[in-house]
């Protein structure tokens, strides 16, 4: 089990959350939920909506696109902070390639943040645009 200062520092090297104070990101963290997978369990599909964000703790996943491998996760990587901004549907399927740590803030937990801490929510805003120009 993460201690709080080790959620904080983990979510700090997330881009999505890069610009939030230390206070707003130990409003995140206080979120975030800790979930241990086994091997073979599916994070997301692609096509699917997505209602979550996670970051690996520890472990690794396997993404897919189209059926073909294009990415590895492991400690640190993180996935669907575009689907939990935009509701956009899932780019790509990830799937749990051994026993792995998340961490998870749900799409109703993180809006209730942004209506409780407003000032978290242009600065996410601003990261995401960066990450979608960047994807262009």
């Amino acid at each position: 089990m993460l201690r709080k200062d080790a959620k904080i520092e983990l979510l700090r090297r997330v881009p999505l959350f890069e610009l939030c104070s230390k206070g707003e990101l130990r409003e995140i963290a206080s979120i975030a939920d800790e979930l241990p997978l086994p091997a073979g369990k599916g994070l997301a599909r692609e096509g699917a909506p997505g209602h979550e964000f996670m970051v690996v703790v520890e472990g690794a996943a396997e993404v897919r696109k189209g059926g073909r491998r294009i990415n590895l996760l492991g400690a640190g990587d993180f996935l669907g902070e575009i689907a939990l901004i935009t509701g956009r549907k899932r780019t790509a399927s990830v799937t749990t390639l051994e026993p792995t740590r998340l961490l998870v803030i749900t799409e109703r937990d993180f809006r209730r943040l942004i209506r409780d801490v407003p000032s978290i929510q242009p600065k996410v805003m601003q990261a995401l645009a960066s990450r979608l120009e960047a994807d262009d």
